[in-house]
């Protein structure tokens, strides 16, 4: 749909990849839904590389991002995201099955809008993502788009 940011899912797991979507499609949000399966494609994505080159300037809404990935781990993904000014300004959602003090506490030192632990049990997972969904896609006030700041040379 003209206009919506998309949301970037960067997950591994197909069984949650499944479960995303389905949450997502069930809470009628319109947003395009765009699938990295590791770190590496999700920079790709974010940073408009490779197979992404030519995609459409409209940063996502939201990345949700897992934080045990190949190729590139979605720590190093949010490290690389928040330390780059033409992607700071993008919202990461950290949606992981890792309870790890050390994971939570390294997030938010990278820049972590949020870290959401992903429930066991199917409802409440279904239920956590949908919320997420909505909130990112229609709640948050994004910052408006801002140019890249000159280069200098």
């Amino acid at each position: 749909m003209a206009g919506l940011k998309p949301i970037l899912l960067v997950e591994d797991n197909p069984n949650d990849i499944e479960l995303t979507l389905a949450a997502l499609e069930s809470s009628e949000i319109a947003n395009e839904i765009v699938i990295c399966r590791d770190g590496a494609e999700a920079l790709d994505f974010l940073q408009r590389k490779g197979p992404h080159e030519g995609r459409e300037k409209q940063d996502p809404a939201v990345v949700l991002l897992d934080l045990k990935l190949p190729k590139v781990d979605g720590l190093e993904v949010l490290a690389r995201v928040k330390g780059d000014p033409a992607t700071r300004g993008i919202p990461v959602v950290m949606l992981t099955s890792s309870r790890e003090e050390t994971d939570v506490v390294r997030s938010y030192d990278l820049g972590v809008n949020a870290f959401v632990v992903k429930p066991g049990a199917f409802d409440q997972f279904f239920a956590a993502i949908r919320e997420l969904g909505v909130f990112w896609t229609t709640v948050n006030e994004a910052p408006p788009h801002r140019r890249s700041p000159p280069s200098n040379g």
